[in-house]
């Protein structure tokens, strides 16, 4: 394996990496008041790729006041539906435009395959924003029955001054989930993406105001949590927090918000069921599963981690994903032929490997993997599969948020429902089955916010996207993200 870059670098991005990175506030782009900068790092080769202003609360404060006064002149709030509609096309249009710049982008700060950035990060955003563009035309109140002597109706309004805090895992991704209901709905934001993963946040602001975005309407604050982060939670002025990240961080971001009462949302961890049942279509399931458990290194939410298969099959089943495991290519990123890149970052790296001992002290069984993956520079981690896992280990209760697969026995149709909801965790599930009697009736017990069916990762923005328990709440896509960031008024009119 080499870390030699397979491609040649975009010209664009190569420009872009070189030009300073500062804050976009109000409109233009700045330093921190600070004037530090923090390192964003290239997974693949340790290599230093930017400097990055970093905020803290005092650019925190600077950006909720533009928010704020953006908000109150009704720069985007007030604008005709019809023309708000168009800002969010044009975005949509402009990330297309830029696909093949903003996918490298992506490869490099992030280290996932390529063709994940150019196949499902990348197209997905723009989707979300096409598709949030056209709910701004329909977002609609109501009238209500009352007596002849009263007119009583409703109106649905923004929420004002949004705080979004975004994880490293789908950054370009995470950020069009935030942003396009927010903006459909006629709110302002101040974004923090993940210190790890700020570069395509940074090109994505710089598109809005390339497709005219009023300016204020979005905020882009790189950053750390302890600074950046905490100040957005916990500041006054801001009347909604989105986070999507760990569940601990998400208890702080419940703490802190509590100061001013901010609406929060929460997306959370996960350690998602995958049960395989003996009559499914095996060779289907097994990728499913592989997908489920590998796409992004193992770095997604949902990721079917705790693969539970029927006793009389497990065998069988967990040969064929190990050797599908086995086959995929580790490498440099931006080769169309890898699959699997390195790790975002050296904790991510460290955290991945405590737990392949963990898992080999609490007694599981490595049927492949269960090592470092590289030659030299990289986070690279090995797909791991491990056996005779029980479902009380702790690689099978914590999320690894790696390529690490807990396989896992089950009895029967009760077990494996018992064994899939014993979590703290219900972001998603899936059921392997071709009994649809058996696939609706386990879809229904599982306690999970999605379930997939003969499937495995499946996402839409028309579909709502959530977790049970400590998974979070709120749902983010779908018409229930209108719902996150929209108030209710209630008006009565005498007669």
């Amino acid at each position: 394996m080499s870390a030699a870059p397979a491609v040649t670098i975009n010209p664009r991005v190569s420009e872009f990496v070189k030009s300073p990175k500062l804050l976009l506030i109000g409109g233009k782009w700045m330093p921190a008041k600070s004037g530090r900068t923090f390192e964003t790092i290239n997974p693949a080769t340790e290599e230093v790729l930017a400097n990055v202003a970093e905020a803290d609360a005092a650019d925190v404060d600077e950006a909720v006041k533009a928010a704020r006064r953006a908000f109150e002149e009704g720069k985007w709030s007030a604008m005709r539906p019809a023309d708000r509609a168009r800002f969010l096309f044009k975005i949509a249009e402009l990330i297309e435009a830029n696909a093949a710049e903003l996918a490298q982008l992506e490869t490099l700060d992030n280290g996932k395959a390529i063709n994940e950035s150019k196949n499902i990060d990348i197209p997905m955003a723009a989707e979300t924003f096409r598709y949030y563009a056209g709910w701004v035309t329909k977002i609609y109140g109501e009238t209500n029955p009352s007596s002849p002597d009263m007119f009583s109706y409703t109106l649905r309004e923004p929420v004002g001054v949004c705080g979004q805090i975004i994880p490293w895992n789908f950054p370009l991704l995470m950020a069009s989930w935030k942003l396009a209901p927010a903006l459909a709905c006629g709110n302002v934001s101040i974004l923090k993406p993940a210190e790890q993963t700020p570069l395509t946040a940074l090109r994505l602001g710089e598109l809005m105001l390339e497709a005219g975005l009023p300016e204020g309407v979005v905020n882009i604050l790189p950053g750390f949590g302890p600074g950046a982060g905490s100040a957005i939670a916990a500041h006054p002025g801001i009347d909604k927090v989105a986070f999507t990240g760990s569940t601990e961080v998400g208890r702080e971001i419940m703490k802190a918000a509590s100061g001013n009462l901010k609406r929060v949302s929460l997306e959370l961890g996960g350690k998602s069921p995958n049960i395989i049942f003996p009559d499914a279509d095996m060779k289907s399931a097994a990728f499913g599963a592989l997908m489920g458990v590998f796409l992004n290194q193992g770095q997604v939410c949902c990721a079917g981690t705790r693969v539970f298969v029927q006793q009389e099959k497990y065998d069988q089943f967990t040969d064929q994903l190990s050797q599908l495991a086995q086959n995929m290519k580790i490498g440099d990123p931006l080769d169309t032929s890898t699959r699997v890149g390195p790790l975002v970052s050296k904790e991510q790296f460290d955290r991945v490997t405590s737990y392949l001992d963990i898992g080999r002290k609490e007694g599981a069984k490595v049927k492949t993997g269960g090592e470092a993956g590289g030659q030299g520079k990289g986070y690279f981690v090995k797909p791991t599969v491990f056996a005779d896992v029980n479902n009380s280990m702790r690689i099978a209760r914590e999320e690894i948020f790696g390529p690490v697969a807990a396989t896992i026995a089950f009895k029967d149709e009760n077990d494996a429902v018992f064994q899939g909801n014993d979590t703290t965790y219900g972001l998603a599930a899936a059921v392997w089955t071709r009994d649809i009697s058996r696939a609706h009736a386990v879809a229904r017990k599982l306690k999970a916010g999605t379930v997939w069916v003969n499937c495995y990762g499946m996402l839409d923005p028309i579909s709502p996207f959530g977790g049970y328990k400590q998974s979070g709440f709120g749902r983010e896509l779908g018409k229930y993200a209108i719902e996150l960031y929209t108030e209710i008024k209630s008006v009565f009119v005498k007669l």
